[in-house]
């Protein structure tokens, strides 16, 4: 089992759950905007950390 192609999936998954959490709130109009955004950001960095890792890592059988 590759371990980087499994922390790569797990942070594609946070990514998407922090993006989701973001574009939701924007959508009900939160008061809170700075921690959306911030959430946001933080989504982006982890989704594309995520799909590099996948990626770029070999499959060694």
């Amino acid at each position: 089992m590759n371990v980087k192609r499994t922390f790569g999936t797990i942070l594609t998954i946070l990514g998407i759950i922090g993006l989701i959490y973001a574009g939701y709130g924007f959508t009900q109009h939160d008061a809170q905007s700075r921690q959306l955004i911030v959430y946001g950001i933080i989504g982006v960095i982890f989704f594309f950390s995520g799909i590099g890792l996948v990626k770029n890592t070999k499959d060694e059988a």
